[in-house]
């Protein structure tokens, strides 16, 4: 017994130190607006393009950009025709497991890449995402063009994403002509702390406005464990979180919409943008079998033409756990669909917050309790330590996380304190708040947060630092 411990110590100790090793021969590369490609590759003589970064990386590498504006004018492929899609940016050189290929911003610096002047009469996909194990961080990205007087396609793509086990962190993609992110298919794929807006499509064939989201997930059957944490999306002409045609389940979390539906700055309503800030589900109106169970919990919708938080006709009952709503047309709208096609209202609500607007709709018969609407009274200003609905697209902390607005935060005194029901979550006290944030202040602390663990994500999906 003593040998088998000495020899598993001995194997152990030589498995640490190849891991180790194989870490340390990781490889660093820099990339600048100024570099030359035909240069080494580092913070002396950086690269200047994506492309050159990407045929020297390997797993566990990291490249750094530096800031300043990379501008791009083409795509790497042509327009076959009007109806083509080109790629400004491609990345298919996957990292592996617990080695992903960073790209990443240099610390204290903001790399922006500028695609707006590009003329590829077709559709663009700025950054063309078919890669896994990549770690995105610390990127700003717009412009993704539509062209004027085509009028054959829908949209163009901020970031476009076919591939799996990727993190894309603290990015801020916007000014697009179409989603600001969207996530095609693949598996396992944490979009956190990313900002999205000010997306319009005014060329889309179906209608102008009609499909810039702020964020997208339309994956596949057996796509598991895509999740939405601590993201923003503002001032989209479409919705701001859109989950149609999403055959695998879904978690947004942590996460705020406000201002869809209308000309991005202003309250001025286009006509063909649907104007949600969560859209969970649906499928073109149509039932279809074996439809996944989205989640959506402690977020926020506020302003939103139509819906804050809205189940588009899903076949089946999604979770809308501990959000809030403020001043929307309706805050949550459970409108599902039956077999037969007709209308049923479906979808699984508890701990939630309406103020303002229609507080909700097509509840009759779906299985909620302990919402706001449910109670003897609405909830009042003097419920909140805040109502205000400006500010939100304030500074991020410097940890990337969500900025620290006391806005429909609960007072301390609100009977919505302790109104709840245990879903799961995290709370303080004898019973959950309502809404997205449990006043902290009350006796006992929080338990810790949920982890990537526990959302089915693999333990690798954040890395806590650069190498």
């Amino acid at each position: 017994m003593k040998k088998n411990r000495q020899r598993k110590a001995v194997i152990g100790t030589l498995a640490a130190a190849l891991a180790w090793s194989a870490h340390a021969a990781a490889a660093t590369y820099y990339v600048a607006p100024a570099g030359n490609d035909g240069a080494a590759g580092s913070k002396a003589a950086p690269w200047r393009t994506f492309a050159r970064a990407q045929e020297a990386a390997v797993a566990g590498d990291t490249i750094y950009f530096r800031g300043g504006t990379y501008k791009y004018t083409a795509g790497l492929n042509a327009c076959a025709s009007t109806t083509d899609v080109v790629n400004a940016i491609t990345l298919n050189k996957s990292g592996t497991d617990g080695k992903r290929i960073r790209y990443w911003a240099y610390p204290g610096e903001k790399p922006v890449f500028d695609f707006a002047a590009m003329k590829d009469n077709c559709r663009v996909k700025a950054f063309n995402v078919n890669a896994s194990w990549l770690h995105l961080k610390g990127l700003e990205i717009k412009g993704a063009p539509q062209q004027p007087g085509n009028l054959q396609n829908n949209e163009s793509w901020g970031i476009w994403i076919k591939g799996s086990r990727n993190v894309f962190e603290a990015l801020d993609t916007h000014h697009h002509m179409g989603p600001g992110l969207f996530l095609a298919d693949g598996s396992y794929n944490l979009v956190l702390n990313v900002d999205s807006h000010h997306n319009y499509d005014p060329y889309s064939k179906s209608g102008a406005g009609q499909n810039a989201d702020g964020f997208g997930a339309h994956v596949k059957a057996n796509q598991p464990g895509n999740v939405f944490r601590g993201c923003r999306a503002w001032a989209n002409t479409d919705d701001g979180f859109d989950l149609i045609n999403a055959y695998s389940p879904v978690l947004i979390e942590r996460s705020w919409a406000w201002l869809h539906g209308y000309l991005p700055g202003t309250t001025t309503p286009i006509a063909a943008g649907n104007g949600n800030g969560f859209k969970i589900g649906g499928f073109s109106g149509k039932w279809v079998a074996g439809a996944p169970v989205h989640v959506v919990r402690n977020s926020v919708a506020l302003r939103n033409k139509a819906n804050g938080f809205y189940a588009n006709h899903h076949p089946v009952a999604s979770q809308f756990f501990n959000n809030t709503a403020a001043s929307n047309g309706i805050g949550y709208n459970l409108l599902g669909i039956a077999p037969d096609g007709s209308a049923v209202n479906l979808g699984v609500a508890r701990n939630n917050v309406a103020y303002g607007g229609t507080a909700a709709a097509n509840t009759a018969g779906a299985d909620t309790s302990h919402n706001s609407w449910e109670l003897r009274s609405a909830p009042v200003a003097a419920d909140f330590e805040s109502v205000s609905t400006s500010g939100w697209d304030a500074p991020r902390q410097a940890d990337g996380s969500l900025p620290a607005l006391p806005h429909f935060h609960l007072a301390g005194g609100s009977a919505l304190v302790d109104a709840g029901i245990d879903v799961g979550l995290p709370y303080a006290g004898r019973a959950p708040d309502l809404g997205a944030w449990e006043v902290t202040a009350k006796q006992g602390a929080l338990p810790r947060e949920l982890d990537d663990a526990d959302e089915g994500l693999a333990p690798e999906a954040v890395e806590e630092a650069a190498p």
